[in-house]
């Protein structure tokens, strides 16, 4: 899976876990599991009730923990979803977009990927921002 998609799957999921613990729930619910219905049919119920159940205990729980790892399991749920049906990229974009745009952490507009390779002595030096390099 490429980068841009696994930063993706990274923000729908950080989204979704904070969507769930305000009044966007249900709307992150719909969502979410129109999307898993595009692509599974046979598991959007289960989705959607598992969507519920995690509402649940980041409610009655309400620690930090609790959200970080709901957060890492739906992580990896949008990942594995993504990594079979890279077509839904798009429509998950547009989830974020339209449906959970508020829950969402804030990206930067553009993303830079970097990729390089040296051989023999050679040296890579990458950068997104400022760099200094001292050599003697």
């Amino acid at each position: 899976m490429d980068a841009e998609l696994t930063a993706l799957a990274s923000t729908a999921g950080s989204a979704v876990v904070t969507a769930l613990t305000t009044e966007l729930w249900e709307r992150a619910q719909t969502a979410v599991g129109t999307l898993w219905r595009r692509a599974y049919p046979e598991r959007a119920d289960t989705v959607e009730a598992e969507l519920t159940e995690t509402r649940t205990l980041l409610l009655a729980d309400r620690e930090d923990t609790e959200a970080e790892i709901s957060a890492d399991e739906w992580r990896g749920r949008f990942r594995r979803l993504l990594a079979t049906r890279p077509d839904l990229a798009d429509e998950l974009r547009r989830v974020l977009a339209e449906d959970l745009a508020p829950a969402a952490p804030q990206q930067p507009q553009t993303t830079t990927v970097f990729n390089a390779t040296a051989g023999g002595n050679g040296r890579v030096y990458q950068s997104a921002g400022n760099q200094t390099i001292n050599e003697r």
